[in-house]
């Protein structure tokens, strides 16, 4: 089929897309309008966490079509309900809410705290946030987020999210005021090109927030739902945040995300928080199949295995290409590459038929599905290999 057949002009250009148009996807492989196929390692940014078009995602969503799309979110519906009390057993938070997107998300838990901030802290607002970070795209979530990009964007930008540095407690603890009400931070920076908090620099930010009467809140957005190897990446650290946020992989493709928090830190009234298709019960069909895949046995041992794998193929890369470090947890993972040439990269493996992803000039990032296969994983590092070896001999 003709690209021409499809009318992209319509659409808003808002970021630089090649000239292809997928058509068809199954598990760690999509199909474009011309039928070539590709190695998927970026998966919609870690949203297809059971790969393109899983059957018990799609059987749930069909299933669930024929009984009950919504009823509004001023109505309880049971697929909610039932999905809601997953995710507390799973987490040990008790109150969920339901959201379209990480960013709606993000945007209720700042809302909360600030709420809290209100009830309990004589007013207090500010929330710590930090540098390099990714909290969304609404002007609050921008403003919350530590991408440079986003500094001259949209002005005035929501005040009160002083930054500090990741790893740096002192730099946290300066920032720490009277108007502070939380700290607020995503375990593995994703798009900063997986940087990971460390175990200890969590396990002290949360006595820093028991030590201060601050709200700890976690952004696993990217990194929830088995991405490391773990449910949620601060069950490696032995920790508990006081509110959390989901998304991408909490849906398996549709869009499906969640606030959660404690009973202490759930302070909403009636009216303060809400939204149209929050909740509905088929969005939530696609959540609970989701949950019902990635909590059956072995199933985050085999990411751990994967997970180093990867690690391993990636770092055997580095070396022989003589490149940087390998980060990240499970299958989150970024190859520095020592120069800026991670969109070139990029571009090669695309035309190689493999997906990969530059969150920064000089990183890959990998955020495969969680089913993937030894043999994939293998054939996508035997491109990158071969993409690595010719830019080398071309200087």
């Amino acid at each position: 089929m003709n690209l021409h057949t499809y009318p992209t002009h319509t659409l808003m250009d808002i970021t630089a897309r090649p000239p292809t148009v997928f058509v068809k996807g199954e598990g760690s492989w999509l199909w474009d309008h011309n039928g070539k196929r590709y190695l998927d390692f970026v998966q919609g940014w870690a949203v297809n966490c059971l790969g393109h078009s899983p059957a018990a995602v799609a059987d749930a969503i069909s299933r669930q079509a024929r009984k009950l799309i919504t009823p509004s979110p001023a109505y309880y519906n049971a697929i909610a309900i039932e999905l809601a009390a997953k995710l507390s057993t799973l987490s040990g938070l008790d109150r969920v809410f339901f959201t379209n997107c990480g960013a709606e998300a993000n945007e209720g838990a700042i809302k909360l705290a600030r709420k809290y901030g209100a009830l309990h802290r004589g007013g207090a607002y500010a929330i710590v946030t930090f540098d390099g970070a990714f909290h969304g795209r609404t002007l609050a979530t921008m403003s919350a987020s530590g991408k440079q990009a986003f500094d001259v964007l949209f002005e005035p930008k929501v005040p009160g999210f002083p930054r500090a540095q990741l790893n740096d407690l002192a730099s946290v603890e300066r920032c720490i005021g009277p108007e502070t009400v939380a700290i607020m931070l995503e375990p593995t920076q994703g798009e900063a090109g997986v940087l990971p908090a460390t175990d200890q620099f969590l396990r002290d930010l949360r006595s820093l927030t028991k030590e201060h009467g601050l709200l700890l809140i976690l952004d696993e957005i990217q990194t929830g739902i088995a991405r490391t190897g773990k449910m949620f990446q601060y069950e490696h650290v032995g920790i508990k945040p006081d509110i959390l946020t989901l998304g991408k992989g909490l849906g398996g493709g549709v869009p499906l995300a969640a606030l959660l928090a404690t009973e202490a830190a759930s302070c909403f009234a009636h009216g303060d928080q809400g939204g149209t298709f929050n909740g509905n019960p088929l969005m939530c069909a696609a959540g609970l199949a989701v949950l019902g895949e990635v909590s059956q046995q072995g199933f985050l041992d085999s990411v751990m295995e994967k997970g180093e794998v990867l690690t391993a193929s990636l770092a055997k890369l580095a070396h022989e290409h003589r490149l940087g470090e390998v980060r990240g947890r499970g299958l989150l993972q970024a190859l520095a590459l020592g120069k800026p040439v991670a969109a070139a990269v990029a571009a090669k493996a695309f035309e190689a038929g493999v997906l990969l992803n530059a969150p920064r000039p000089d990183a890959l990032r990998f955020m495969p599905s969680l089913i993937l296969t030894q043999g994939e994983i293998d054939h996508m590092v035997a491109i990158l290999d071969q993409i690595l070896g010719t830019m080398n001999a071309g200087g």
